[in-house]
């Protein structure tokens, strides 16, 4: 199994874990709703992170719940943890291994709380210590790069915020995202040509806003990892208030601006970019107006709903690394310096 075909296992994997969790993931919302949760504390590390940057959104914007992210060093070096009445302690790792993150749950469990483990690793020491776990069912993910255990992490999250709101739309909504992608998928062979115009670049910054704050975070992360680019992530907002500084002609910008409450936002700062610096853009959309700007663009389904959009934006924004990683001439499978699980504390 290479980094490449577990990208296009990803329709497959999300499929599966729809037919398969929906049962587990309402008595996981019958739990919370019982126990009068008031926030989420929510621990990760790498991709993971960006998979709780995500629910930090989503659970907001279609729940009404708060989510802090956790400081995990707060529970191991500094041994300060906050005090978690009231709150939903859920840790998300692919691996389940890093001392850091079980910490956290250890500590919520310790402090009477509800704990949840969204994990590919069931039987890992992170699931030992919560009261429920979200088995993502990516199966064995070989390459270094997480790709598959990301989405299937973004779609655990998706079905949670779906079996609170117990909304029957969203539930439908979520049934197409295994088609969307596979369509979206099919630009394989048009980004393994684009890419070649950025075989020579050393860094980039990456946009994203609202729910694809997490896509551009993913995005930036996979460009640093495989192809040893200076990606630095921004929202767009953060970035009018500064970075934009660094800007000149030709600089390379990646950006995702799917439909949605935030798009006119994005449009205006791709404008500015394009017509006042004439950046050179790489952009994900589903929207003609943002495309057009772009040199090279990479498009999602036109009926994606914004809520959705991270689980089909980042699959652009993945082949996308893997392609320009193998016209730098770099090792897709094993990039230097990082290993497959990372144990922190």
């Amino acid at each position: 199994m290479t980094l490449y075909s577990e990208i296009i296992e990803q329709p497959a994997r999300i499929r599966a874990l729809l037919a398969s969790q929906r049962k587990f993931v309402g008595e996981v919302a019958s739990a919370i709703q019982k126990h009068e949760i008031q926030y989420v504390f929510l621990a990760a590390r790498g991709t993971s992170d960006n998979a709780g940057r995500y629910a930090n959104y989503l659970l907001g914007a279609m729940n009404g719940l708060l989510l802090a992210l956790a400081t995990p060093s707060l529970f191991t070096y500094y041994k300060r943890p906050p005090k978690l009445k009231n709150a939903l302690v859920v840790g998300i790792s692919q691996s389940g291994q890093s001392p850091d993150i079980v910490s956290v749950l250890e500590e919520g469990r310790r402090q009477n709380c509800l704990t949840l483990a969204i994990t590919n690793e069931p039987k890992s020491p992170l699931a030992s210590v919560s009261d429920f776990v979200f088995d993502i069912q990516a199966g064995a993910e070989k390459a270094v790069a997480a790709t598959k255990t990301y989405t299937t992490e973004l779609m655990a999250v998706a079905m949670l915020s779906a079996a609170l709101s117990r909304n029957t739309k969203h539930w439908s909504e979520l049934s197409q995202v295994s088609g969307w992608m596979k369509q979206t998928l099919k630009q394989s062979d048009y980004i393994r040509e684009a890419v070649q115009r950025y075989r020579y670049i050393d860094q980039t910054v990456v946009l994203g806003r609202g729910f694809n704050y997490a896509t551009a975070f993913e995005w930036a992360l996979k460009l640093k990892e495989l192809t040893y680019i200076v990606a630095e992530p921004y929202s767009s907002a953060d970035f009018a208030h500064g970075p934009i500084a660094m800007m000149v002609k030709g600089y390379p910008v990646c950006a995702v601006a799917p439909k949605g409450k935030v798009f006119d936002s994005m449009l205006g700062m791709l404008k500015r970019l394009r017509e006042d610096i004439s950046a050179e853009l790489v952009i994900i959309s589903n929207d003609k107006k943002a495309l057009s700007l772009a040199q090279v663009p990479l498009t999602i389904p036109a009926d994606v709903p914004e809520w959705l959009s991270p689980l089909i934006g980042i699959l652009p924004a993945q082949l996308f690394a893997y392609h320009l990683t193998k016209a730098k001439g770099y090792n897709t499978e094993q990039p230097r310096g990082i290993r497959k699980v990372t144990e922190t504390k």
